[in-house]
């Protein structure tokens, strides 16, 4: 079986086991429409934010397209939320974000109060129809060639399952309607994953205080967005106590997954990764337009509204040489422009201490999020006096280089969120730091 009919395989398998719902299709004129795919007015932010980071903008009941009722009334897995609340951008400047709580209706059996744990998005793709929130309401959602998929449910409902109180985050700028998503940017990442908890804590009715134990969850983007918190945290969020996270298959280096991804089912996240750049940085797109011809400027423009499964169906395993004048990739690109290189070497994660205790785990054959990259990172943060776990994970080592990567999440998922778990109640943990250059 080819590599390509593996992706669409998997793709088709999450269909077919997740179920289908459709988006609802509102009249109210302030809703907005990407590739087809109705986004609610609620993702509409508001002209003027509050001032504090983490504050709530805006809630309502987010109906669970998976869900079932409990024998004692309670929806099982629990009651959503949808909400908007407010961070800070790599600019310094205001910024809402979109997202989810979940009040677990399973007891939370370990000691102390219910914990929180933060879960960040692994890729979804640069469309505002992507967004994890409107995933948990539609598991699959299909468009004008897009197909969106709440790939990231099954985390939040392993979590839940166990007691432990749930928020998660779109990132800025996916979901929301006033910018385009800032993909891989450490600082709006971080941010928003922190402000997702302090949303989370004010919510009229959620079960976490202050007091709540926090954990962190997050695999590929996710992994990088979680990193790039716990090195924050101390600075940005010392009033969010992160007990303990788990960062899977990171992307610390993103020149090193640039130049891997290219020429795979994910070579669209290059795409995604330049588009976030000129967000942030409008002064980037002359550099682009240095660079880019005119059939690369076009796919950028396609990718800011796709979907991974529909970027991946478009895209895959054409390479980045196709996009630019001269035919370099844009790895050979970053290696000769000084200037185009900043922007990837500010992203760069694990130059500091990382806040609490953290697992950071890679798939052994991970060529896409490439595991050598993911490793250093656990290096680094050893010898920055970090308290790491390092779980290096065996797997399917094939012609897919997506498989290849998600095959260590699906290996890893019920073991890492049974050691968070456990860390949250309580249990200690010992950094084996030690053993880490030994180890894959």
């Amino acid at each position: 079986m080819s590599a390509r009919t593996l992706a669409r395989t998997a793709a088709l398998a999450a269909v077919v086991g997740l179920g289908l719902a459709a988006l609802p299709g509102a009249a109210a004129s302030a809703n907005t429409v990407s590739r087809g795919i109705t986004i609610p007015a609620f993702y509409s932010p508001p002209a003027q934010l509050p001032a504090e980071n983490g504050a709530l903008v805006r809630s309502e009941p987010l109906p669970l397209s998976l869900s079932l009722p409990g024998l004692d009334g309670r929806p099982l897995p629990g009651r959503a939320t949808r909400i908007m609340y407010k961070t800070t951008d790599s600019n310094g400047q205001p910024a809402a974000v979109t997202g989810a709580y979940i009040e677990p209706s399973a007891r939370w059996s370990g000691s102390g109060p219910r914990p929180l744990v933060v879960v960040a998005p692994g890729t979804m793709g640069q469309g505002d129809q992507c967004s994890a929130s409107l995933g948990l309401q539609n598991v699959v959602a299909f468009g004008d060639s897009t197909l969106s998929i709440g790939v990231e449910n099954l985390s939040m409902y392993r979590l839940l399952s166990k007691g432990i109180a749930v928020a998660v985050t779109d990132y800025i700028g996916l979901g929301t309607t006033d910018r385009v998503h800032t993909y891989v940017n450490r600082l709006d990442e971080g941010h928003a994953v922190l402000d997702a908890a302090r949303a989370a804590r004010s919510l009229p009715g959620a079960s976490v205080t202050v007091d709540s134990p926090t954990g962190l969850y997050g695999f590929s983007q996710g992994g990088g967005a979680v990193g790039a918190a716990l090195e924050l945290q101390p600075t940005y969020a010392p009033d969010v106590p992160v007990r303990a996270s788990y960062v899977g298959a990171a992307p610390a280096d993103l020149a090193a997954v640039g130049a891997g991804i290219d020429g795979t089912e994910l070579v669209g996240a290059i795409g995604w990764n330049l588009n976030g750049f000129v967000q942030s940085d409008p002064s980037f797109q002359a550099l682009l337009d240095k660079h880019l011809s005119f059939i690369g400027r076009a796919v950028l423009k396609d990718l800011s509204t796709r979907c991974l499964w529909d970027a991946m169906f478009t895209y895959s395993y054409q390479r980045s040489t196709a996009w630019t004048k001269t035919g370099q990739s844009i790895s050979a690109i970053f290696a000769a422009d000084p200037q185009f290189r900043v922007p990837f070497e500010q992203q760069r994660i694990g130059t500091q201490k990382p806040a609490g205790i953290v697992r950071v785990a890679t798939g052994v054959h991970d060529n896409l999020v490439q595991h050598a990259q993911a490793r250093q990172l656990a290096l680094d943060w050893c010898l920055r006096g970090g308290n790491v776990v390092y779980a290096p994970i065996s797997g399917i080592d094939g012609p897919s280089p997506m498989l290849n990567h998600v095959d260590s999440l699906l290996v890893d998922q019920g073991t890492a969120v049974t050691w968070l778990s456990n860390r949250l109640n309580g249990m200690p943990e010992v950094s084996n730091c030690a053993t880490v250059s030994q180890q894959p």
